[in-house]
């Protein structure tokens, strides 16, 4: 046996993912499917600091209505 992983059913293969992100190499694209979500945010944040300002509540936070249905989302 080696050192390969069965993929998950519930994720995209990793090639894909490279190529929509356009990496020339797949070992770059492991590097963000292994770090954790807080890593990808300070990313994303670096990356493109204009995106959200840090001191405006995006509009989706403002709307209980969406906010209670996105609470119960998935309860029986």
């Amino acid at each position: 046996m080696g050192d390969k992983k069965e993929p998950s059913p519930f994720c995209p293969n990793l090639v894909y993912i490279r190529d929509i992100l356009g990496h020339a190499d797949l070992k770059t694209t492991e590097i963000y499917a292994k770090i954790d979500g807080e890593m990808k945010r300070k990313a994303l944040e670096k990356a493109y600091p204009n995106i959200t300002p840090s001191d405006k509540i995006p509009l989706w936070q403002q709307d209980d209505d969406l906010l209670e249905w996105l609470q119960n989302l998935g309860k029986p």
